[in-house]
């Protein structure tokens, strides 16, 4: 078992009726994700809406997830300015989380150098173990794979979510860093591939609904059932169609996903957008396709 787990969520954030923040909510949901295939949970990340939450109900959703479950929270902290993650990573490292996730600074686009500048302040202002989070897609900047494998020498940066698109280019990282250095998933449909690298497992968003059949692939593969693996990847792949798009952007399909299984999510605070028509009924053929009952 890696270090957080193979499997884990990176789990929404609740809302209520009135858009506050759902507290009793999200306890529920990550105590049934957990019940549901989940290592562990990853808190007040992107698919978490972070872009539209306080420092405070951040940490406040940490703590009180992190005191729910028994198994690794992972506090989502990154900025993109760097005052703030060092200030968030401070707090959250004192709500009982379990790591820090770090993505990279989105929207300024730093230089390679003020990344690795960046995310060494962010782990030096912490006795907890990072996660960086490596996703060009969304940040508009790709950690170089040279400053990757350098961070990994860092005493406590211990893992990486994957979500750069490029299992070759992750097969270098995992092959020139220590073999403690964890690399997960950042994007469900490659699981398997970067399984085939050498990474452990996945920071899912399926998992919300999926978290059972992701944690048997992912076992499958480990196990060196790799026929049955593939098996499992196909069956998920609708899974993994549906999590997001350019009308459905997540994590507004996993919030329908939730409301359709009777638990807690809401809707996502603006500007994700309102819930476009038709998807409830596309996330019902998903359901029904897994073999949940009722759909």
């Amino acid at each position: 078992m890696a270090r957080f787990g193979n499997v884990l969520t990176a789990m929404v954030s609740p809302f209520s009726a009135d858009g506050s923040l759902d507290v009793e909510g999200a306890k529920k949901l990550a105590k049934w994700l957990v019940a549901n295939g989940n290592d562990g949970l990853v808190v007040a990340g992107t698919t978490g809406e972070s872009p539209t939450l306080t420092h405070d109900e951040q940490i406040e959703l940490i703590a009180v997830v992190a005191d729910a479950v028994d198994v690794p929270v992972i506090a989502g902290t990154g900025s993109n300015d760097t005052r703030a993650a060092v200030e968030l990573t401070e707090r959250a490292s004192q709500t009982g989380a379990a790591g820090i996730l770090s993505v990279t600074p989105y929207y300024n686009r730093p230089s390679q150098d003020g990344l690795l500048a960046h995310f060494r302040a962010v782990a030096q202002s912490t006795d907890l173990p990072v996660m960086l989070y490596d996703i060009p897609v969304r940040a508009g900047r790709k950690i170089a794979t040279e400053n990757l494998i350098a961070l990994a020498q860092e005493p406590n940066i211990v893992a990486l979510k994957d979500a750069a698109g490029n299992p070759a280019e992750t097969a270098v990282v995992i092959a020139e860093t220590d073999d403690d250095f964890d690399v997960y998933s950042g994007d469900d449909g490659l699981t398997l591939p970067l399984l085939s690298v050498g990474a452990v497992g996945v920071v899912g968003v399926a998992t919300h609904w999926a978290g059972v059949e992701t944690s048997q692939m992912v076992q499958a593969f480990l196990a060196g059932d790799v026929n049955e693996a593939i098996r499992l990847n196909q069956h998920l792949l609708a899974s993994w169609d549906i999590e997001t798009g350019d009308s459905r952007p997540n994590p507004i399909p996993s919030k329908v996903m939730l409301r359709l299984l009777g638990l807690p999510g809401g809707d996502c605070r603006l500007p994700m957008g309102p819930e476009p028509a038709g998807l409830e009924d596309m996330c019902r053929k998903v359901l029904s396709n897994l073999g949940r009952p009722d759909f």
